[in-house]
């Protein structure tokens, strides 16, 4: 006999508490569940159950052999899942964490093309700018920018992104020009206050050494779209995501404030709960991100 259809009949008849209900639930006879389950004893030279005229329990033997067994079982529906999952068409609800900036900028333009390709998929983007939990909040991804945290979330990159110190030429007909990274300390600088790190900024100096800046910043906010426009306005130097400043730069407004750094390149993620298979709503949008990044091309971030 079928090892699984016999673990099945066993694991419902505990399940259920005999073999009338187990029958039942699997829609088939009663004493095809007694001569799958008999089988089982038979092969593995066990008692698993102990059988009364009032009810049915497990023997320790069987106690012990139900939870492996149902393990095996719950496996084996994972894996017809998977199958099943792989082939329908994605459905339901998306909701994803994205940056306030990076949404407005990157991410609403696109959705368009991706309901449109999509019709039954729903999403709710929520824009926030704090490290959401994605599964006690509810969220069936999340996009992040920089250095992944150590978690047991899975991860898939979309593109990349380099970061500059960047200024208002304004600033620096008032202030000068920093020409060392140690010459930051005697500059107003603005910070986002999101980071992990917190005011510290990462740099790579031209010799190729890494240096940790901790500097007090003068103006401090938690929105890069914010920080852009102090930086704009001629407030200090800013050490922002070429996604941020790109247009900025290419219009004259803000400049390279130390050009011969090194810049930082920073990865963009998908995130998304982990788990043996991934839902098609997730996978497809996921795929969407990865084509759309890349047919926007490396001069967008």
């Amino acid at each position: 006999m079928d090892r699984l259809t016999e673990m099945e009949a066993f694991a419902t008849v505990v399940d259920q508490g005999g073999f009338t209900d187990a029958a039942r639930k699997m829609g088939i006879s009663k004493s095809a569940v007694s001569k799958h389950v008999s089988s089982l004893e038979t092969r593995l030279g066990a008692r698993l159950l102990n059988r009364t005229t009032r009810r049915v329990s497990p023997t320790e033997i069987g106690l012990a052999y139900y939870d492996r067994a149902r393990r095996v079982l719950n496996d084996a529906g994972e894996a017809d899942a998977l199958v099943s999952s792989m082939q329908s068409a994605p459905s339901g609800l998306l909701r994803i964490s994205v940056a306030t900036d990076f949404g407005v900028n990157h991410m609403s333009p696109i959705l368009g093309d991706f309901l449109a390709d999509f019709p039954d998929i729903t999403v709710n983007m929520v824009l926030n700018n704090r490290y959401v939990e994605l599964i006690s909040e509810g969220f069936d991804l999340a996009i992040r920018i920089g250095e992944m945290e150590d978690s047991s979330l899975r991860a898939r990159k979309l593109t990349e992104t380099t970061k500059r110190l960047i200024a208002a030429p304004s600033y620096f007909e008032q202030y000068g020009r920093p020409e060392k990274i140690d010459d930051l300390n005697d500059h107003k600088l603005l910070h986002y206050s999101n980071q992990s790190a917190g005011n510290v900024w990462k740099l790579t100096a031209p010799s190729g050494e890494k240096r940790q800046v901790r500097t007090q910043g003068w103006l401090t906010v938690n929105d890069g779209q914010s920080l852009l426009n102090a930086c704009v306005s001629g407030l200090g130097i800013a050490y922002l995501p070429s996604f941020l400043y790109a247009d900025a730069l290419r219009e004259g407004l803000v400049q390279e404030a130390m050009p011969g750094l090194p810049t930082e390149e920073q990865g963009i993620y998908a995130v998304y709960p982990p788990g043996r298979y991934t839902q098609p709503k997730v996978r497809t949008f996921i795929d969407f991100l990865v084509e759309a990044f890349k047919e926007k091309g490396p001069e967008t971030w």
